[in-house]
């Protein structure tokens, strides 16, 4: 995959965890509790496909011979899922009260890094720069939903989500088509 192909899959993901912030960022926060979220979002988001990878790759090795057919299907499950996951952007939030409430936010916006993971892990992708793209734009995008998440309906959250979603489904077709 290209850098521009790994930063469009990067905005994708990245946009489910703004999605998520802008929820969140409804509630006040202090300035280091914003900094602490979307530092530990990209963490996650750097070694959740870093792991990924390495499962993608015993799966390519072992199971399926056309690693393309694998990256579409993986991205078009992903698209499909966040689209049904909109609904759950409606439910009430809480403001965290501890750590281990920042590390399962940090988690449940990054999995689909995982699952990405295993399809860049299907072929000869740089997994590391992949997931440095990744942590920088899913940490900036949580920064950036968590500030402006006061100021913004629950009704854009769902747009967001909506746009990564039919990122990812582009990105699926064209690894069909490949």
């Amino acid at each position: 995959m290209s850098i521009i192909t790994l930063i469009i899959l990067g905005i994708s993901l990245s946009l489910d965890a703004f999605s998520l912030s802008i929820i969140y960022g409804t509630f006040i926060y202090s300035k280091k509790i914003k900094l602490l979220l979307s530092l530990t979002v990209g963490i996650f988001h750097f070694i959740m496909p870093l792991l990924g990878s390495y499962i993608g790759s015993f799966i390519i090795s072992n199971f399926i011979s056309d690693p393309d057919i694998l990256v579409a299907i993986i991205f078009t499950v992903l698209s499909i899922e966040m689209l049904l996951s909109i609904k759950d952007l409606d439910q009430t939030t809480k403001e965290f009260k501890n750590i281990l409430e920042a590390l399962f936010f940090a988690f449940s916006v990054s999995i689909d890094s995982f699952t990405v993971g295993i399809a860049l892990g299907s072929g000869e992708e740089n997994v590391v720069t992949a997931g440095i793209i990744f942590a920088f734009l899913s940490g900036l995008f949580t920064f950036c939903g968590l500030n402006i998440g006061t100021k913004l309906s629950l009704k854009f959250g769902k747009l967001a989500n909506v746009i990564g979603s039919i990122l990812l489904l582009i990105l699926a077709i064209a690894h069909f088509f490949e």
